[in-house]
């Protein structure tokens, strides 16, 4: 529980950072083109991240010398930097959906909404 303590004051303020950019959307298409902007920024650096907390949770795996609780933490650290790496693609993976799907591509909403 002590995690989530430690963590959630860090998220929030990254989210409400975020507010200003994606208020100053006077439409949809530019609420959406903003959103694409800003995700295209963030995640390939949180794909960076992800990746070096995979790679260092080997690094530990391997160097803890039948030490059970560093075996345990790299199992830890490895298992998070795959958890991560999956939520990563999946949020890519919806971006690129929504916005081929709303017609952001072509700078364009399609009619009827």
């Amino acid at each position: 529980m002590t995690n989530y303590k430690k963590i959630m004051p860090w998220a929030l303020s990254f989210g409400y950072s975020a507010l200003p950019l994606l208020a100053s959307a006077a439409t949809l298409t530019d609420f959406l083109n903003k959103t694409k902007d800003l995700l295209s920024l963030v995640i390939p650096i949180l794909f960076i991240l992800a990746t070096i907390v995979f790679l260092w949770g080997i690094v530990v795996f391997l160097t803890a010398a039948g030490d059970p609780e560093k075996v345990k933490e790299g199992r830890g650290l490895m298992l998070w930097g795959i958890i991560a790496l999956a939520v990563m693609s999946a949020a890519w993976g919806l971006t690129k959906v929504l916005t081929g799907t709303f017609g952001v591509e072509k700078g364009t909403i399609p009619t009827g909404f």
